[in-house]
């Protein structure tokens, strides 16, 4: 009995020890990623695969924790979105930027996904366009979670842009995304019922945001963050089940909190005392970026540790996974033009990452196409990545600069 117990006590502290470790390797990733400019998820996704690798070869049983990924990704993305819209300024020098970002998000990912799903549909004969397209989407959306935290060594300006962008792309991404794939047709009643779910979103994006500031500001006691993000994330999950857009909830939120200077005229927001609300914010603004890190880094490296071998080096999916990331590339160079924006170094920073995952997830079977699956799925992220990597190893002048810190 009391080897039993031995034993399990030495199994429980290895996991706790193990967790830790990875954790703080995770940081180690963190504060280097500036100097060796590799993406922190590429070295949290090769350290999760050997800790698979390490397991397989002790005969460790671990459970099953493909059900712990989705819950972890829908968390993540809701941190990474709130993270990125709590540095985003809504001040007038600020909205050619917005508006250049915009445009980009949005006609980037509907081009993509309408030329990656034709590709599916045509030589996939089992599966409907509409299905197609619901199956293509996943791979149009840039990843936040992966662009916002490479993009955080360049300059502020383009800095500014790839947060905008890449929020915009996963928020616009999920609402085409569900659009596309909770209809079974779309007709002219769709898009009414759609708009009715944006506005309702909308409203309740007013109300919680106006109510989770007012407890922000009014809180006395030392917790008071936690309960706040619990809110949130309660929020989002209970928008979600009714299929309504819940990322802009969190956008909404995230924006108009950190950006209480600009509306301050209003008597309500007068009310809410700006002046002390701000220094809440930014502890918040610190508290959140804490717990995404903890949050992104365990996604990642439980991704990685579900990543087969074989998936990555499948040949037959190689070729479509070189294709769709030459597309990808290639529109955006396109989109960046048209805009007027420059090609360096925003032309690298498209990365697939933690919303492809969730959205190949949230795919039914039946609409799943035979040429999306996870080996698919990891060669595009991979690839995407490595072209990012690359691309800031070569930007060696875009960092910081000091008009930048003045």
């Amino acid at each position: 009995m009391k080897n039993n117990k031995k034993a399990s006590y030495f199994m429980d502290g290895s996991i706790v020890i193990t967790i830790c470790a990875l954790m703080l390797l995770a940081y180690v990733f963190e504060l280097t990623s500036s100097k060796t400019k590799i993406p922190s998820i590429i070295l949290l996704l090769v350290l999760g695969w050997l800790v698979k690798q390490i397991t397989v070869i002790l005969h460790f049983d671990i459970p099953n924790l493909e059900v712990a990924l989705p819950v972890l990704g829908n968390i993540g993305l809701i941190l990474i979105v709130l993270e990125g819209s709590l540095e985003l300024e809504l001040k007038k020098s600020n909205y050619p930027i917005i508006a250049k970002s915009g445009i980009i998000a949005l006609l980037q990912m509907i081009v993509l996904s309408f030329i990656i799903g034709f590709a599916f549909y045509y030589f996939d004969p089992d599966i409907s366009y509409k299905s197609a397209l619901g199956n293509a989407i996943a791979l149009g959306i840039i990843s936040s979670s992966v662009a916002i935290s490479s993009a955080k060594n360049l300059n502020s300006t383009n800095k500014e842009i790839i947060t905008y962008e890449s929020s915009m792309s996963d928020v616009l991404g999920v609402i085409f995304f569900n659009f596309v794939v909770l209809n079974n047709t779309i007709v002219g009643a769709t898009f009414g019922y759609f708009f009715l779910d944006l506005l309702m979103i909308l409203l309740i994006s007013l109300a919680a945001t106006i109510a989770l500031a007012f407890l922000l500001s009014k809180i006395k006691h030392h917790v008071k963050f936690a309960p706040i993000i619990i809110l949130l994330i309660m929020i989002y999950f209970t928008s979600k089940i009714y299929h309504l857009p819940a990322l802009v909830f969190v956008l909404l939120f995230g924006l108009l909190i950190s950006n209480l200077d600009e509306i301050r005229h209003i008597k309500f927001v007068q009310k809410l005392r700006p002046d002390i609300l701000n220094k809440e914010v930014q502890k918040f603004k610190e508290l959140n970026v804490e717990f995404t890190f903890l949050i992104r880094t365990l996604f990642f490296i439980l991704f990685g540790y579900l990543i087969k071998t074989s998936e990555v080096l499948n040949t037959d999916t190689i070729l479509w996974a070189i294709g769709i990331t030459a597309l990808i590339f290639l529109s955006r160079a396109i989109f960046l033009k048209l805009v007027g924006l420059p090609l360096k170094p925003l032309f690298f920073i498209a990365p697939r990452g933690l919303i492809t995952i969730l959205l190949f997830l949230s795919i039914p079977v039946t609409q799943r196409s035979i040429f999306l699956n996870n080996s698919l799925i990891i060669q595009v992220i991979l690839l995407t990545v490595m072209v990012m990597m690359v691309g800031l190893m070569l930007n060696k002048k875009d960092e910081v600069t000091d008009q930048d810190q003045e």
